[in-house]
């Protein structure tokens, strides 16, 4: 029997990419940064760091490598968020608008950290009309997708309940008209799960 499908996005609601980006930031520039905004949306707003030149920019982008995604830390309580869903009989997939080539890497990440997951679909990431994870949702069956990331909603399939995590509020872009193509709003994914499996 074929079990329901929860699309996760990654970055933002399995995994912590602020942290994951101030630990980068020191192994490139050989200090860790201070926080400058705890409710930044954007790590370079969270972070006390400077805007980088050219060069600082291509050093900096090269840390963004497999062991990177390999080894991006888990945001509170999300493990724990899968498990319950996964125990309720859902089926658990990554959705994320990572480049293909790290699709590996970060199927490696979540189960180093304990994740029920067993698939990833990284979509790349652009701005359009419709989200490039919209097909993707759409062709695993999904009867839910999870984003911290409004955009990602554009062009999802009505059928799908769409879960909208606001995270930090500060430069987010989940405000505004677009709040309309989000069924659910939530503060983080365990609240999430606390909501869905209550129905």
């Amino acid at each position: 029997m074929t079990r329901p499908v929860i699309a996760l996005d990654a970055d933002g609601v399995l995994l912590d990419f602020h942290l994951a980006y101030a630990h980068a930031w020191r192994r490139v520039f050989g200090s860790f940064p201070a926080e400058r905004d705890p409710l930044a949306y954007w790590p370079m707003d969270r972070w006390d760091v400077p805007r980088l030149g050219l060069i600082g920019k291509m050093r900096f982008r090269a840390a963004f490598n497999e062991g990177f995604w390999s080894s991006v830390p888990s945001m509170p309580g999300a493990v724990q968020a899968c498990h319950r869903l996964a125990d309720a009989g859902y089926e658990l997939v990554c959705v994320s608008a990572l480049e293909q080539r790290f699709e590996a890497a970060r199927l490696r990440n979540l189960r180093a950290l304990g994740y029920p997951i067993e698939r990833v679909i990284a979509t790349g990431h652009r701005e359009t009309a419709c989200s490039p994870k919209a097909a993707a949702v759409e062709s695993i069956g999904a009867q839910v997708f999870v984003d911290d990331y409004l955009p990602y909603f554009r062009g999802v399939a009505a059928s799908i309940h769409t879960a909208l995590v606001l995270r930090a509020p500060n430069g987010s872009p989940n405000s505004g008209p677009e709040l309309g193509l989000a069924s659910s709003v939530h503060q983080d994914l365990a609240a999430f799960a606390e909501s869905w499996l209550a129905r």
